[in-house]
């Protein structure tokens, strides 16, 4: 008898700590706290619109510099997790096998996506459900310097851009510069060739011959550029004009203009083997709702979602950081429609390939990058060094099972 109410105490106790963890104050339920990574322009523009469009849920942004390590010891605990983040897309799977996303779809309107580009929607779906909210997105883009590139000099496809790097480099000035030994960078060519880093069941290099055929090709340019290519070197090559033209991000931009650089904004050129141009990764920055909030804090969520769902945010944005707005009803805007660089990113999203947001993309960019230095700065052979790659890859992802 005593051993059968000691246990319905227990139980009682466990059920009462249960509803104490689950119970929210209040006062709490309008208040919602938001971890970012984000520069501070960002930031500033969702703060000063969130204050007039949800005037009465208090939203606090909190900066973390190592978002993703700190979300994966806090998880879902509501003592220390956040409300929301605002994230990278490509941690999504990560974080939905970890069991502390909400779908974002039961916090929106029927019809709240209609009008998002759908790569932006398809960057933030895991296993057939989105779990983020897409507020803008970023893709590599070419750039060129007009002093030394014309107009109507830049190459419209990539045997183009080898002829003018073979006639304009030499002496201390390259014709194009890459990080061409970068899995983020090199991505771009492997699209062109058809081929991919990873699919989306996990399978690395499901197209071998792509791949082979595009490292193959692409030794031909990493030949006529310096072989030190990390960041800040094509940075420097580019912004002190050694460089009259360069794929990078929108992050560069700024820079270049500082530095009087009358800079130019093309199209990706195309490759002529194939036809298809070179196709960089795109990164959808949105919201990201964790599982206690949706359920505690429900409204709270509602309102922000759907405040942030409307094109005027997109446009703020935009025109506050360069931002290319997931909402292709913030293009119509006419500040919006003159903002080259905007611009240069909503066309190249027609061609872009959202980053794999699987957890098993994780140990494909060092395997990626280890091939990478193996063909374009060690000189081994592309057949042996892949055969290697696909070998490391396949241990790694079975190690995650």
């Amino acid at each position: 008898m005593k051993k059968t109410l000691a246990l319905i105490l227990a139980l009682i106790m466990l059920v009462s700590m249960t509803a104490c963890r689950t119970t929210i104050d209040p006062a709490q339920a309008n208040k919602l706290t938001v971890w970012h990574d984000k520069e501070d322009a960002v930031i500033e523009a969702l703060e000063s619109y969130l204050k007039t469009a949800v005037p009465d849920v208090e939203i606090v942004f909190e900066k973390k510099t190592s978002l993703t390590d700190s979300l994966k010891l806090v998880g879902n605990d509501p003592s220390a997790a956040p409300d929301l983040f605002i994230f990278a897309h490509d941690k999504v799977g990560v974080f939905a096998e970890m069991g502390i996303l909400a779908p974002v779809k039961d916090l929106l309107a029927a019809d709240a996506l209609e009008h998002y580009l759908p790569m932006t929607v398809e960057a933030g779906t895991y296993q057939d459900t989105l779990y983020q909210l897409p507020l803008y997105f970023e893709t590599l883009l070419f750039m060129y310097n007009r002093r030394y590139m014309q107009d109507d000099e830049v190459p419209v496809t990539t045997d183009g851009l080898l002829a003018y790097m073979q006639k304009n480099t030499g002496r201390g000035r390259y014709g194009f510069v890459e990080q061409h030994s970068t899995a983020y960078y090199s991505a771009a060519w492997i699209h062109g060739f058809g081929g991919s880093i990873i699919d989306g069941s996990g399978t690395p290099f499901p197209d071998a011959k792509a791949v082979k055929d595009a490292l193959e090709y692409h030794l031909k340019f990493v030949a006529l550029m310096p072989g030190e290519t990390e960041y800040n070197t094509v940075n420097t090559l580019f912004l002190e004009g050694k460089a009259d033209a360069t794929i990078g991000g929108p992050w560069m931009v700024p820079s270049a203009r500082a530095a009087e650089i009358n800079l130019g904004i093309a199209a990706m050129p195309t490759v002529d083997a194939t036809g298809k141009a070179l196709a960089p990764y795109s990164g959808v920055q949105g919201l990201h709702v964790l599982k206690y909030a949706a359920e505690h804090k429900s409204e709270a969520v509602k309102k922000l979602c759907a405040a942030l769902t409307d094109p005027a945010i997109g446009i703020d944005l935009a025109l506050a950081s360069g931002c290319a707005p997931a909402n292709a009803l913030c293009y119509d805007d006419e500040r919006v429609k003159n903002d080259e660089l905007v611009q240069a990113m909503r066309a190249t999203a027609e061609i872009a390939v959202p980053m794999p947001n699987i957890p098993e993309m994780d140990v494909m960019w060092t395997v990626v990058g280890n091939l990478l230095t193996d063909v374009n700065l060690s000189g081994k052979g592309i057949d042996d060094s892949f055969d290697a790659a696909l070998k490391q890859a396949e241990q790694l992802i079975d190690a995650m099972k």
